[in-house]
């Protein structure tokens, strides 16, 4: 079997000590592809290089994520955003992520908006998927997306409101979700109710799961078996084709072919 990690923080400066050895762990786990997710500038140019030294295994998402906006100056946004439009030829980018809304940061809420229609600009004029986030925003995000000529959506680590799945579903939308699904009564109810071909697994490393089986332990794509044996036994299905269906998922929605 082989598995995908679809929204992991490669770039981050937790994982850059330790870079080889996640790689390596995640081959030893069948782990065949990740996305790369972005959050400014510097993690932008970071998840590039990531694809340079792991060619046709990393892939990148670029883009500027709700948390950093309150910190972000209008050169580092304008350099982010030609980035961004300078990698239109290169194959290793799939994805403007992780961007974005966060009900959380109020005090930001119109320069929010400012980054995130930008972003989803860029999106449609490279005609690549979307990766977002969508905390306390994913209703408003739906109303907002018809307006945009954004090829796919990606709503990571999607919890609520579950009255919105069938609007996801609707708009051709897919979801990730990750180690919670082991534990989660709340991730693991909307699990059940997505179909499986509107769903993509992922870490969201990297973040610290304190339930068991994680126990606290650095998140790493090697997470990800354990997360599509969950998706398996919530929908009562054969682990392998569970698998199976998720590659599927990944190429479709990525337009990539895995190895």
């Amino acid at each position: 079997m082989k598995f995908v990690d679809a929204h992991i923080h490669l770039s981050d400066e937790e994982y850059s000590e330790c870079i080889n050895e996640i790689i390596n762990e995640a081959k030893s786990s069948n782990v065949v592809a990740f996305v790369s997710n972005s959050m400014d500038l510097e993690t932008s140019i970071g998840s590039l290089k990531l694809t340079e030294q792991y060619p046709r295994m990393v892939y990148a998402a670029l883009g500027i994520h709700p948390w950093n906006v309150n910190t972000l100056t209008e050169d580092e946004f304008q350099q982010t955003v030609e980035l961004i439009s300078g990698q239109r030829q290169n194959k290793a980018l799939i994805a403007i992520g992780e961007i974005g809304l966060d009900s959380k940061y109020p005090k930001i809420w119109n320069k929010q908006l400012i980054v995130f229609n930008e972003m989803l600009r860029v999106a449609e004029k490279l005609d690549l998927p979307v990766i977002i986030h969508s905390r306390g925003t994913t209703t408003q995000i739906l109303e907002m997306l018809p307006s945009y000529n954004v090829k796919k959506v990606l709503l990571h680590w999607f919890s609520n409101p579950i009255s919105a799945l069938a609007k996801v579903v609707e708009n051709g939308c897919y979801i990730t979700e990750g180690p919670p699904t082991a534990y989660s009564n709340g991730i693991r109810e909307v699990v059940r109710r997505i179909p499986l071909t509107n769903l993509l697994t992922e870490t969201d490393g990297p973040v610290r799961f304190l339930n068991p089986p994680f126990n606290g332990k650095r998140t790493t794509p090697a997470f990800i078996p354990t997360v599509v044996k969950a998706i398996a036994e919530i929908k009562d299905m054969d682990v392998a084709v569970v698998a199976e269906q998720i590659i599927k998922n990944f190429e479709e929605f990525f337009g990539v072919k895995l190895n």
